[in-house]
């Protein structure tokens, strides 16, 4: 046991990042005296909540489209609450 409670466990992946990009991690981590490690983390830990959404709703309308979504009209959502 490491004994650290709290600290999540991480894997390391390799990516192709743009060289400006990466220019940019470089001059934010001197910036703020964060390591690019770190802000990189941070990025993709804020922008994944984003991704799940939009994906999420890309989703919908395929399925929407293929026809694998139940539908309702106006005027059934209306009879179903009452609405009438």
């Amino acid at each position: 046991m490491n004994g650290g409670e709290g600290v999540a466990a991480t894997s390391t992946v390799m990516i192709d990042v743009p060289q400006e990009l990466l220019a940019r991690y470089d001059k934010l981590a001197e910036t703020t005296g964060r390591s690019r490690e770190f802000l990189m983390n941070e990025a993709l830990e804020h922008s994944i909540d984003k991704l799940e959404y939009e994906f999420g709703l890309l989703k919908k309308v395929e399925d929407y489209r293929a026809g694998k979504l139940e539908t309702y009209s106006l005027d059934e959502v209306r009879e179903a609450l009452g609405l009438d």
